[in-house]
């Protein structure tokens, strides 16, 4: 079937339904829904047999839902209506939620309904659970709404005043600052973290700290720090620390608030954001190794289970910069130092890596000098994953991975997805020729022509694709919540396997073996080459590409390699 994907943006949901339907053999196509092109148009000149929208964030034209079926994907159970749905079933405490499949009518969240599928609401951040328990829903109910539209006898049921099987219709408002503010010196540790993850990562918590406005991002519970309500009590890893009415929560993130004339703003880790206004505060940063358990926020950690250990990290929106490529690696190095047998390295949901830190390279001083930087360091990191020859590493992918965090992955003697991951494993719509030892290793696992397809294509791939290709090694069928247990249990069952013993004695003579022929650092050096050259050059695309993407500009129209020529 022809289908055409009507979206905001590409953003990760869109993504996820576009590599799926291509999964199953459909013709998709996507047309973003921007301000000066008409919709109308674009649906015409592609004329699908079905329009689905997964994520939409204006009203679907007349003219286009009255010539096509076209099917909306709102976050949110039966009779909810509204554009901050997950924002208030996180505001309000919801433990259960659901997708909604809808069809385009005349009034907002009011068609018929073609499918509509329940989901839990677990303590995160909104937009973890956005790629996580929302996705898994909603692409369940895309799949089943599709389905019954290709069988063209499924009649979609009506809403109606009373709501639908029993539910009650809930036409919700957008949930503004002014609900959203914390008052530091009332509200307990566990209302200011509700606040912050339902604001999390659009549109912040707007709030007043050392003399300037800013939304804050982010928000985990500390244990142990006391201080005065409102009050700035220590960094870590780039994150601040406030006291609340009861505790405190740490910050990961800052925007400073955006001034009249002046272009969007955006986040950046806090210690960085607020520069020399931050008083002198203690670092207070939790060793890595031995096994930390205390309930404190840290972006990365390790434990073990027998003959496996587990290196975890999350930084905010997968990227990685600088500072925090270092960190990993050194906690990397000391991971190898334990006697295990088996290291997995990833996180325990959301985010794998999306490379390298566009946002703190726009702030630097030097773009070009910090891109430098960032790239060696991420550089450092994957080179030490590909030459350690005394354990199996594998790669717990529980969330989205693209370009450089793709290729640390892949570095791995393993690469386990959870089944709603989706690679983006290329870099040209970055204006990069990439780095991170693709040439090596994605060839290597895919062979060259395929490698080539995925870069040229730049098409998201799906955990199921992923397998057939190469670039995965296992698919792991599990809720977001249970892939950290499900890999612990797997990653201890390999430990223990007599055969893991001989891969690894392979493995050191394998890299012996190509190390004497095609040396990796030939591999870096010509990457790295191709990188200087853009880095240095003012006008290179990546340049305008980066603060486009960082100041999320929205394109002049669709990238021509999403709306490919409809079949004639």
């Amino acid at each position: 079937m022809q289908i055409l994907l009507v979206a905001s943006a590409f953003n990760s949901l869109t993504q996820r339904v576009h590599a799926e339907l291509r999964d199953r053999g459909h013709k998709v196509a996507v047309e973003l829904a921007l301000p000066d092109r008409s919709l109308t148009e674009a649906v015409r000149r592609h004329a699908p047999q079905l329009v689905v929208a997964p994520m939409l964030r204006t009203a679907v034209p007349e003219e286009v839902w009255s010539a096509h079926t076209c099917l909306i994907v709102h976050p949110g159970p039966l009779g909810d209506r509204g554009p901050s749905s997950l924002d208030w079933a996180i505001h309000e405490g919801a433990e259960r939620w659901g997708v909604t499949v809808l069809q385009a009518a005349a009034e907002m969240d009011a068609g018929d309904v073609w499918a509509s599928v329940p989901c839990r609401v677990p303590p995160v951040a909104k937009s973890d659970l956005y790629r996580g328990e929302v996705a898994d829903a909603a692409l369940t109910a895309v799949l089943l709404a599709v389905e019954r539209f290709a069988g063209g006898t499924h009649v979609p049921a009506a809403q109606d005043e009373a709501g639908l099987a029993g539910a009650p219709v809930r036409v919700r408002p957008y949930l503004d600052q002014s609900v959203r503010r914390i008052d530091w010196a009332a509200d307990t540790t566990e209302t200011v973290v509700r606040k912050l993850r339902a604001a999390d990562s659009q549109p912040g918590v707007l709030d007043l700290l050392l003399g300037g406005e800013w939304y804050l991002h982010g928000g985990h519970p500390e244990s142990t720090l006391r201080g005065r309500p409102g009050e700035l009590l220590a960094t870590r890893a780039g994150a601040i620390c406030r006291a609340t009415a009861d505790g405190a929560v740490w910050i990961p993130e800052l925007r400073p608030r955006r001034l009249p004339g002046m272009p969007p703003t955006f986040k950046l880790p806090a210690v960085r954001a607020l520069g020399d206004r931050l008083p002198p505060l203690p670092e207070h940063a939790p060793p890595v190794l031995p096994d930390v358990r205390e309930r404190t926020w840290t972006d990365i950690r390790y434990r073990e289970d027998g003959g496996a250990g587990f290196l975890t990290f999350a930084f905010p929106g997968g990227a990685m910069s600088t500072e925090q490529c270092r960190r990993l690696l050194s906690a990397y190095r000391e991971a190898c130092s334990r006697p295990t047998s088996v290291l997995v390295l990833g996180g325990e949901r959301d985010f794998f890596s999306n490379g390298i830190h566009l946002g703190v390279i726009e702030a630097a001083a030097d773009p070009a000098a910090e891109s430098w930087a960032n790239i060696n360091a991420i550089d450092d990191l994957v080179e030490a994953v590909l030459t350690t020859t005394d354990r199996l590493v594998v790669a717990a992918v529980a969330g989205n991975a693209a370009a450089g965090g793709a290729m640390l992955a892949l570095a791995a003697d393993e690469v386990w997805c959870r089944h709603g991951t989706v690679l983006n494993p290329h870099y040209r719509l970055m204006g990069l020729y990439g780095s991170e030892y693709w040439t090596y290793t994605l060839p290597r696992r895919v062979g060259p022509a395929p490698a080539e397809r995925l870069m040229r294509e730049a098409l998201p791939v799906s955990a199921a694709s992923a397998l057939r290709l190469g670039l995965a090694d296992r698919v792991i069928d599990c809720a977001p919540g249970d892939f950290a247990r499900e890999t612990g249990t797997l990653a201890a069952r390999l430990a223990a396997l007599p055969a893991t013993a001989s891969r690894i004695a392979a493995k050191k003579a394998e890299l012996d073996r190509r190390e004497a022929t095609t040396p990796l650092a030939g591999f870096r050096e010509r990457e790295l080459a191709r990188m200087r050259r853009t880095f240095d050059d003012p006008d290179a695309p990546y340049h305008a590409l980066r603060r486009a993407f960082v100041h999320k500009r929205r394109p002049p129209c669709t990238p021509p390699h999403l709306a490919p020529p409809p079949v004639a």
